[in-house]
């Protein structure tokens, strides 16, 4: 489809090639000159490196990763409610989407294209350290399998009763100008496939300290998260397990829990999105949105604090605003980085899958209280899902994936209380569980289809 292709390269174009020099992310913002190249431009390692940047920073743009992707997805469940105080967020809470909102889909697209670039490049024929311009093609497959991963879990049909997945686009500017949709299990296939490509091009030489640009294991532990989401128990074992045995990462104790997430790069980060200065979102930060009489539409909902035992230092990330029961101590101001996978996540992708695996394995167990050992919390007697979700929920909660959580084992959205956005628990399958595709989309592209209930 000639719009959406010309539409991906546009937004393409209008991040890429920053200038190269240092690792330092806080010139991710383009300059105009610079966003008139093309990737005909790319001479040398450092174009690549220029062009890398350019992917991170549509990933931290407020529609993606920087505020509406990890809000949309916890506003969904019964952690917050949307109370309205600036309008923002209560479609979403509601699940009552229109077609007419392109969401993440156009975001998500763009950072495809500029992957594409990148994977597109003879590296052999640049300028430059060769062996780090393929490190930075392997963060380029890493970065287009989480786009598509993202796109997936949002429009594909996998938690509605059908098989369509989204468009895998692998080329920028490719010959197909009206993809169609492609089914979920080749859409799995290829996100596998890409994550497994980034691993391998990836060198532990280039390791980022500042977790602000993907690491080697950051496609396994990545990889961990996508075979957990469809199941795939013993790829999700195999790759968790890869990032433990690197030795890199560590949890954080319970007396640095709350300081954690608001302190960069640290010892359980694995990948988090930059933000400096010059890339401040402002009023459309996580901050905003959580927070505050001008904006601050997420509010926690009561339930929440009887998640959390005495003694459990993750209940010190709540607190008040007034009457107000608020998410205080995650995304605590609008210059902390926020992080997309964190170890913690890892170790609990482990040890569900060493139960699924075999409910009987002793080593679930001690995996799973890896967790709470380090919260202050009572560790558990056994595993069950009952207890792999409680743990993952109060561990990773307003981090955007206790929906993927219950999505993943078939369950309802339920309605727990008269302040949640809902009217009424919505059922697994239900239409809305699935967002449609955004109707300027359909418009353009007669291959593609829309998801049940949203029209034509």
């Amino acid at each position: 489809m000639k719009k959406y292709m010309n539409k991906i390269i546009y937004m393409a174009l209008a991040v890429v090639l920053v200038t190269a020099g240092s690792c330092s992310t806080d010139d991710l913002e383009p300059s105009l000159e610079q966003s008139k190249r093309s990737e005909n431009a790319i001479l040398s390692v450092g174009d690549m490196e220029g062009l890398i940047k350019g992917a991170y920073n549509r990933l931290s743009s407020s529609g993606y990763y920087g505020r509406d992707y990890l809000v949309t997805n916890e506003v969904r469940t019964t952690n917050v409610f949307s109370n309205g105080n600036s309008g923002r967020f209560s479609t979403e809470a509601a699940l009552a989407y229109l077609p007419n909102s392109t969401y993440i889909w156009d975001n998500a697209y763009g950072v495809i294209a500029v992957a594409n670039i990148l994977i597109g490049t003879d590296v052999s024929t640049l300028e430059g350290d060769q062996a780090y311009g393929q490190h930075i093609q392997g963060q380029a497959y890493a970065i287009r399998a989480l786009a598509h991963f993202d796109l997936l879990k949002t429009y594909g049909q996998q938690y509605v009763g059908g098989d369509l997945g989204v468009p895998y686009v692998k080329s920028f500017k490719g010959g197909n100008d009206f993809p169609s949709r492609d089914s979920v299990d080749s859409n799995i296939a290829d996100i596998m496939s890409d994550l497994q490509t980034a691993f391998d091009l990836m060198s532990s030489d280039y390791f980022d300290s500042s977790k602000e640009f993907m690491s080697k294991y950051t496609a396994k532990a990545l990889e961990s998260r996508v075979a957990l989401q469809f199941g795939m128990w013993t790829e999700a074992r195999d790759a968790a397990k890869a990032v433990i045995d690197s030795g890199i990462y560590s949890i954080v104790p319970a007396s640095d829990y709350v300081a954690s997430f608001d302190q960069d790069g640290g010892a359980n980060s694995i990948f988090e999105i930059a933000y400096s200065g010059t890339d401040n979102p402002g009023s459309d930060s996580m901050e905003f949105i959580y927070r505050g009489s001008t904006y601050g539409d997420i509010q926690v909902l009561p339930n929440v604090l009887d998640l959390y035992e005495e003694g459990d230092v993750r209940a010190d990330i709540l607190g008040y605003e007034g009457e107000r029961l608020r998410n205080i101590g995650k995304y605590p101001n609008r210059s902390a980085n926020v992080i997309v996978i964190r170890y913690e996540e890892v170790v609990l992708n482990y040890a569900e899958a060493l139960y699924q695996i075999d409910e009987n394995d002793e080593m679930a167990l001690t995996w799973l209280n890896k967790i709470p050992e380090a919260r202050g919390a009572t560790p558990y007697d056994d595993v069950t899902v009952e207890n792999i979700l409680q743990e993952r929920r109060r561990e990773l909660i307003f981090e955007g994936l206790y929906f993927w959580d219950l999505m993943r084992y078939g369950m309802d959205i339920e309605k727990v209380d008269v302040l949640q956005n809902i009217s009424a628990t919505i059922p697994f399958g239900d239409y809305r569980l699935a967002y449609p595709i955004p109707l300027n989309e359909i418009d353009a592209n007669s291959n593609i289809t829309q998801n049940p209930n949203y029209g034509s």
